[in-house]
């Protein structure tokens, strides 16, 4: 007996094959694709357009459309959403073709690097390639199947060209199938000719039966749960690494039981703060480059690491320098096998959740040495006295980030979320920020990617509705994406925008300086016609009047008093409100205690520079491989 059909285009299809997509995990489901971010065009205004059109009035699909003002943006958005649900949800997005479709590649690059799951649809030549050459078209001299978005395929996790309608199944399934897989994850892209988005075919009805994808919790191998217990029972400074993993598991209860029980000290990356809460006797906060000196001290002396969910960035590792001891050996807990195999280190191949389980029953009765629980401690404490210093400087005439930092920590609530991603602050806000809920702190710093900030507090809203959500974003990332002010207002959502003028680049222009480079080039100036250098007068950008004009209320603060009450006042009202202060560009910073490996020009005619390589000479002979 021939399989039921129904005749659709292949635009409506997918509509109603993503609407019927769940994921589930430990017997929660929900929906995997909630909604379809998008911007249209020729390329997708009669395909995936229509199709959205039409499930919305005759109710055959259920997949909302939301407009967003910029391609890169959707993706933040999507990319924070899917963070903040714990990687089991997140949004497709589509944009129309050449231009629409490749502002959308960085970012696919952040979720990636990121490992978070987003959908995309970018739209792509016509597949019948009658009228080419088409307007936006890339025409390559080696082949005929080549188009702009095939630059989509390194920054993705899962790639399809679906050039005949019927190639959607299996593309659709792969597709599902790379999003809800914790290891595999990232940006997905399934590329939609503007000719295909609108043919029709006879569909078999069951591609469009509800699918829930589950989402399980690998456990990991008795012999290697022994092999790390071992590892751990014979360690005397042991030091735990906690990142995003610990989170997506949700295995922060245990993982604070773990180190409660066994009294190792708990480090985290920026994905893994709030783990552990701040005061939390075994916290000893960021580690790293931008890390705390408790955390950093403790690494440089540890004779076992434990990473749990952490993929070691250079920032983590700073750049291969931190972790001292010249034995130190490395067991990493992690779903990934890339990621566990890191450091020449014992695998423990796993869940963050079962893996902490497991080992908790295998050191049953095994904790440090009293002192070194006592030294962990009083790190700690000296680091918390320090931060308490950075954020009552009493610095002026114009306050520095640390004290606005500061002021808003204080302001929050423990549930309230805070949102940054580039510039100086990511690493002010490691060293410093107090977080006791990892949900509570949203740091992008795999990829740092300047614009993020405003797109993810769409997404984090979106996700979240009942929490606070604070975007902290410098004048530098403000410039480079702020349109998605006017998302959060034709939405209703209600987000608070903190934007931080300093007139330049704050964190580049500090590293400029330590580097030789003399803050060149980072600094918001008119052209000096004596220099040629942008360095003359301060530009008269106005970031806060702009702010207004896509309708959110603007509070301008001129000190920290005023900041305070700004922000209280942001707390209180019931839309966007975007609340802008001026710091000093030059700080001063968090006091450092770790490096970052960033090349030194090995022969320069400048003095700075001369003095910087041979600092940076120093730091390379305490860099090494770990075997």
């Amino acid at each position: 007996m021939p399989a039921e059909t129904v005749r659709l285009t292949t635009s409506q299809a997918l509509v109603r094959f993503l609407a019927a997509q769940y994921s589930e995990r430990d017997g929660t489901e929900q929906r995997l694709i909630p909604g379809v971010w998008g911007i249209f065009g020729h390329g997708n205004v009669a395909g995936l357009g229509q199709a959205l059109l039409q499930a919305a009035q005759t109710g055959e699909a259920d997949l909302p459309y939301y407009l967003a003002r910029n391609e890169q943006a959707m993706v933040h958005a999507s990319a924070a959403f899917a963070k903040m649900r714990d990687r089991l949800q997140t949004f497709a997005c589509t944009a129309s073709t050449g231009p629409g479709s490749t502002n959308m590649i960085t970012g696919a690059a952040l979720a990636t690097t990121n490992r978070l799951p987003v959908l995309l649809l970018p739209s792509d030549m016509f597949a019948s390639r009658v009228p080419d050459p088409v307007l936006q078209q890339l025409e390559d001299t080696r082949a005929g199947d080549v188009t702009v978005n095939d630059a989509f395929r390194p920054v993705s996790k899962y790639f399809d060209r679906v050039s005949r309608p019927e190639q959607l199944i299996p593309a659709a399934l792969a597709a599902m199938r790379v999003l809800t897989d914790p290891v595999e994850t990232g940006a997905v892209t399934l590329c939609l000719p503007q000719d295909v988005q609108a043919e029709a075919f006879d569909w078999p009805v069951e591609f469009f039966r509800k699918r829930t994808w589950r989402i399980g919790r690998p456990v990991p191998e008795p012999d290697a749960v022994d092999r790390v217990a071992a590892l751990l029972r014979n360690a005397e400074r042991p030091l735990i690494v906690a990142g995003g993993g610990v989170v997506y598991s949700g295995a922060m209860a245990e993982l604070r039981a773990f180190a409660e029980a066994t009294g190792i000290p708990v480090a985290d990356t920026h994905a893994g703060k709030g783990a552990v809460p701040w005061d939390h006797p075994c916290a000893v906060g960021g580690l790293g480059s931008t890390g705390t000196a408790a955390a950093n001290m403790l690494a440089a002396e540890a004779d076992v690491v434990l990473g749990i969910g952490t993929r070691y960035s250079d920032f983590t590792t700073a750049s291969h320098t931190v972790f001292g001891d010249p034995d130190v050996t490395f067991a990493n807990l992690n779903v990934a096998r890339l990621d566990a195999a890191k450091h020449s280190a014992e695998m423990l191949l796993a869940d963050a959740k079962t893996g902490l389980t497991a080992l908790a029953e295998a050191l049953q009765g095994w904790s440090v040495d009293g002192e070194y629980r006592a030294e962990a401690l009083r790190l700690a404490d000296l680091w918390r006295t320090t931060t308490d210093q950075c954020f009552d400087l009493g610095h002026g005439p114009l306050p520095a980030q640390t004290e606005i930092l500061g002021a808003l920590n204080e302001a929050l609530d423990d549930s309230d979320v805070v949102i940054n991603a580039a510039g100086s602050m990511p690493g002010d806000l490691q060293m410093l920020w107090r977080a006791r809920d990892p949900k509570a702190y949203n740091v992008e710093y795999a990829y740092s990617c300047m614009g993020y900030e405003i797109a993810a507090g769409v997404g984090t809203k979106m996700a979240a509705p009942d929490r606070e959500v604070v975007v902290l974003v410098g004048d530098g990332s403000y410039l480079m994406l702020s349109s998605e002010i006017a998302t959060m207002i034709s939405e209703g959502l209600k987000v608070i925008i903190v934007v931080v003028q300093n007139h330049g680049f704050a964190s580049i222009g500090a590293l400029s300086e330590s580097l030789g480079s003399q803050r060149f080039g980072t600094k918001y100036r008119y052209r000096d016609d004596e220099s040629g250098l942008l360095d003359g007068e301060v530009l008269p950008v106005d970031l806060a009047a702009n702010a207004a004009s896509f309708g959110a209320e603007v509070i301008t603060a001129d000190n920290l008093a005023d900041f305070r009450q700004a922000i209280a006042k942001a707390k209180a009202n019931t839309r966007t409100t975007v609340v802008h202060v001026e710091t000093d560009l030059t700080g001063p910073n968090p006091p450092g205690s770790a490096w970052w490996d960033v090349p030194v020009s090995e022969v320069s005619e400048l003095d700075s520079t001369r003095a910087a390589r041979a600092t940076y000479a120093d730091h390379k002979r305490e860099q090494r491989h770990y075997l």
